[in-house]
């Protein structure tokens, strides 16, 4: 395929359903994520709400490099990312699907003067178009000693 990127995020354990998130960038600083009542006490973002803020990000901001690239410089979008979740035919939580809003400002007078970007932004969002089409997801569980307790999705 070539060209290929790797990214690393280390999840850990604080208690309860805590986690601490530090990523690659080391600048990019730490993250805690937690899960909502009655499992946990909402002290941070759970995984869903992450990957909503990653959709919304990821469609936000190839749009606006779009427009930058274009020379139309805009300041001040707001995206809002809604989220469903349901219940699968085993009575298991999923995410039913998102809905974003993205609010540029601009008057729709203007809407020529962009068209050509709102054309391709979704084709240059990484995350957005992966998650439509299923990720692939390897996971292994090994022992404090590195030995595998389980491995699927390889």
């Amino acid at each position: 395929m070539g060209g290929e990127l790797e990214l690393s995020v280390t999840v850990k354990h604080i208690q309860g359903l805590e986690f601490k998130v530090a990523f690659d960038w080391p600048e990019a600083g730490e993250m805690l994520m937690d899960e909502p009542e009655p499992i946990g006490h909402r002290r941070g973002p759970n995984a869903s709400r992450l990957l909503a803020a990653a959709i919304g990000n990821c469609l936000t901001a190839s749009l606006l490099f779009c427009l930058q690239r274009s020379k139309i410089e805009l300041a001040g979008a707001t995206t809002t990312v809604t989220g469903r979740i349901e219940r699968n035919e085993k009575g298991r939580l999923r995410i039913g699907g998102y809905a974003v809003r993205i609010s540029l400002p601009v008057a729709a007078a203007e809407r020529e003067r962009i068209e050509r970007c709102l054309g391709l932004f979704e084709d240059y969002c990484v995350v957005t178009p992966s998650v439509r089409q299923g990720i692939k997801v390897a996971v292994d569980v090994v022992d404090r000693d590195g030995g595998t307790l389980f491995s699927s999705g390889h």
